[in-house]
């Protein structure tokens, strides 16, 4: 597990493993953590590996995106385009 507090965000980032993330005596032996950091007005969040390779999927995302405000931007030009 790889923790990261981010104290001048009040984040606390815990990454699990996929053997981390299968144990559920691990998973069940983060509730102290998430209650003392809770207490002290931290936002706790966990995050799990995943089972897909982590670039095509970054990847695939990142295009979408782009063609999505391209998309958007085409769209908004279309509008102001428009005489009222």
């Amino acid at each position: 597990m790889y923790v990261n507090v981010r104290n001048e965000n009040k984040l606390v980032e815990l990454w699990l493993t996929r053997t981390e993330k299968e144990d559920k005596v691990f998973r069940a032996s983060l509730f102290p953590v998430y209650q003392r950091y809770n207490a002290q007005g931290f936002l706790v969040v966990l995050y799990l590996s995943g089972e897909e390779d982590l670039y095509p999927q970054t990847r695939d995302l990142l295009l979408y995106n782009q063609r999505r405000f391209a998309e958007l931007d085409v769209q908004a030009t279309a509008q102001e385009a428009i005489p009222e």
